[in-house]
């Protein structure tokens, strides 16, 4: 099959109108899928004043702005909403979009926006806890005619979803990489895998753990589509290259994260490289994380130069 490609377009620190035009953008010139992420607050964090909007109403208004690419989240926090309740809005989503969903789910991390919002940071077991529970929930309201649930956390009693979803089978995808839990969740549950920023051999090994986990769960392997975000620091050329990588390797630093760690960066061909080896060790779909300001040549060049040579 062909690799798939994607924009990941965290809605931070950028006007709606500027991300609209992203989305359309994305939607007619070739792009597969395209996601939002679930923050209060920036991130990485640093004092909350960074403009962001909200995912689930940020997701629908993809879906009305879009007609053919798959929308997602990468990655719904479980702890900000009830699963049930969010099952029901992104089942809206579902509508609005006439079925391109593929709705991602985590633990959740940003600890400053749970505090900030009235949500308690619980210890990584019971956010782990309560995503396998939520889960189960949304999976078996997109799923059955009436969902029950009776776990330590969360609780439904005949929860029916109507209008039922456009889709027989609405995919799931669990993000994070966490090797003893997370990945075992995503064997248990999920339709597919979600991983940010990590180098391509980093990829291969961890989706090696999954297949491990998939072995002793008794579920093959290969029904796990596994996706990975990667920052883009390409360039139209080796000038614009060279400047979004100094630029953005900067902002990356200040936020505490390694700028050389899962990146596409260089010019069009090296992009094209990159796409193929993270191919190779079993993504089967790259997304780009755009942020602002959109280097708009750059984004042309990628849809004109490297899609049609991965596809």
């Amino acid at each position: 099959m062909a690799l798939k490609v994607g924009v990941h377009a965290g809605q931070q620190d950028i006007e709606m109108d500027e991300l609209r035009r992203l989305w359309r953008f994305v939607d007619q010139n070739g792009f597969d899928f395209l996601s939002c992420w679930d923050h209060f607050y920036e991130a990485p964090p640093i004092d909350g004043t960074s403009p962001a909007f909200e995912a689930v109403a940020t997701m629908a208004a993809m879906a009305v702005e879009t007609e053919n690419v798959t929308l997602g989240c990468h990655v719904f926090c479980m702890n900000y909403r009830n699963p049930a309740l969010l099952a029901k809005a992104l089942l809206t989503v579902d509508h609005l979009s006439h079925g391109r969903i593929e709705p991602g789910f985590g633990a959740g991390w940003h600890v400053a926006e749970h505090e900030a919002y009235g949500y308690t940071f619980p210890p990584v077991k019971e956010r782990l806890d309560r995503l396998e529970e939520g889960l189960q929930i949304i999976r078996a309201m997109f799923s059955e005619e009436r969902a029950n649930f009776d776990g330590e956390y969360y609780r439904v009693q005949d929860a029916m979803l109507y209008p039922r979803p456009v889709r027989e089978h609405t995919p799931l995808v669990v993000g994070g990489r966490g090797e003893r839990r997370t990945l075992r969740i995503a064997a248990r549950y999920a339709d597919g895998w979600n991983v940010p920023y990590i180098n391509v051999e980093e990829f291969d090994r961890l989706s090696g753990v999954l297949d491990m986990w998939c072995e002793k769960e008794d579920r093959d392997p290969v029904t796990i589509e596994r996706s990975i975000n990667l920052h883009m620091h390409m360039g139209a050329n080796e000038g614009d290259a060279q400047r979004i990588a100094e630029s953005r390797g900067s902002a990356l630093s200040r936020g505490g994260r390694a700028p050389s760690q899962g990146a596409v960066s260089g010019t069009p061909q090296r992009a094209i490289e990159t796409l193929k080896a993270y191919e190779e060790a079993g993504a089967a779909r790259v997304s780009i994380a755009i942020r602002p300001p959109v280097e708009w040549d750059a984004l042309q060049a990628f849809a004109e130069e490297v899609i049609p040579a991965v596809k």
